[in-house]
């Protein structure tokens, strides 16, 4: 259960990280340098490399079939952030998507 948890974390986290960079992204740069060396470029990937590590330790109790379902978690997450953060629409399909997710990964947890 402990490495479920920490497996969860690492999502959150990785998630995290995608929503700094597209924030990042979505601003004006003077330059090359301040766009690939900013404060949200710089934090995202230092949560990346925290994700990552968290994942290895995670996977140590896991098979890698749980945890592949527990990352799939991280499209959910996206979704709800983009829409509050970037005012970005859920369309249909995506919450078709999300709700396709949501039963896969139940119908995983019951096998």
């Amino acid at each position: 259960m402990k490495s479920v948890l920490i497996f969860i974390l690492s999502v959150c986290i990785a998630s995290t990280s995608q929503i700094l960079l597209k924030k990042s992204a979505n601003q004006t740069k003077q330059n090359k340098w301040q766009e690939y060396f900013n404060k949200y470029v710089i934090i995202a990937y230092i949560l990346l490399l925290i994700s990552t590590l968290l994942t290895m330790i995670a996977y140590k109790n896991l098979n890698l079939s749980t945890g592949v379902v527990i990352e799939s978690i991280s499209y959910i997450i996206i979704a709800i952030l983009s829409y509050f953060l970037f005012r970005e629409k859920i369309t249909k399909s995506k919450a078709i998507g999300i709700i396709m997710i949501v039963a896969g990964i139940i119908i995983a947890s019951i096998g």
